[in-house]
């Protein structure tokens, strides 16, 4: 299945892995761009970022938990954020953390907020809709994931 058959299934699961994909590009350039600051809850926030960015990076591309050395409780905790619904969550509480820096001080993280949340209602529409999660054969999905899962 190529790319542009898999955005035409109209599954929210595939629009929400794309968008997490962009969320995790934006956390890295958003906190890195905003970490060199005077002020120290701003960098507090940055680093969270980049701490998303590596979190996000090992939900949507499951493949890298069996090439990358991790501890067993993160990979028995990534392992468990399956469905729809936990990866909403899971995208909700990164947009929160970040929409949270809002109230510090007012910067670019609002753009990683809200493509943060646009992700995490993206995985809420596909679990709402009854979509079964499907993952992208070019970020390792189909039967790569079910290898590892």
């Amino acid at each position: 299945m190529t790319l542009k058959e898999e955005f035409q299934t109209r599954n929210f699961s595939i629009y929400a892995q794309w968008l997490g994909i962009l969320s995790m590009i934006l956390c890295v350039a958003l906190g890195i761009a905003n970490i060199f600051t005077i002020h120290p809850l701003k960098i507090i926030f940055c680093a969270l970022a980049l701490a998303s960015a590596l979190f996000i990076l090992f939900i949507e591309v499951p493949f890298l938990l069996r090439i990358c050395p991790t501890s067993g409780k993160f990979d028995a905790f990534v392992r468990k954020i399956t469905t729809n619904y936990l990866r909403a969550a899971a995208y909700g509480i990164m947009s929160a953390i970040q929409f949270i820096s809002l109230t510090v001080t007012t910067s670019t993280l609002i753009v990683l907020a809200v493509f943060l949340m646009l992700t995490a209602l993206c995985y809420l529409l596909a679990a709402i809709r009854g979509q079964a999660f499907i993952g992208s054969k070019t970020l390792g999905g189909a039967g790569v994931a079910q290898m590892i899962i």
